[in-house]
């Protein structure tokens, strides 16, 4: 240190602190106001990226929200849409069911109508023929009993009294 202070030479002191200072003017002049103006610049920067990516959050958040409401609302719809389907489909077999009910009783009643019909066509029947058989049955006991006129007298007198009795 001794050898500094031996060394020292005022002139070149005053000279470098002259070209110090020139140094620091221009520095400052054409060196310091754009690098504190671009780092001025980036911090503004970096705070609109961080308003924007805020901002962003917060539109994603609500376009979430949008979306779970949508979503409730198309779930509610649809389970109300299959809710109306089925009572729909029950409503159809259940109207379906009562129209085969009323047929299938509309024909069981036709068919006792016709067997009913039919009943009484064959009694009918079974009259006549066996008011025909009767009638040649009797035709055939008159015959035989007018064939004799004994038998005739004797018809006729219990013929006349089942009258006066009757």
């Amino acid at each position: 240190m001794d050898q500094l202070l031996n060394d020292f030479s005022p002139g070149l002191f005053f000279m470098q602190a002259i070209i110090l200072i020139i140094l620091i003017l221009l520095m400052r002049k054409f060196a310091w106001k754009p690098i504190l103006s671009s780092l001025q610049d980036r911090e503004d920067g970096i705070k609109n990226a961080l308003e924007s990516a805020e901002n962003a959050k917060l539109e994603m958040q609500n376009l979430q929200a949008d979306n779970d409401r949508l979503l409730k609302e198309a779930r509610a719809e649809r389970e109300a849409m299959l809710k109306e389907a089925r009572e729909l489909k029950d409503k159809m077999i259940d109207d379906a069911k009562t129209e085969a009910q009323e047929q299938a009783n509309k024909m069981i009643a036709q068919a006792q109508a016709s067997i009913e019909s039919e009943k009484k066509a064959a009694m009918a029947e079974l009259k006549s023929q066996v008011a025909g058989i009767s009638l040649e049955i009797a035709e055939k006991v008159v015959r035989t009993e007018l064939s004799n006129k004994d038998k005739q007298l004797q018809l006729v007198e219990s013929m006349l009294e089942d009258k006066q009795l009757n």
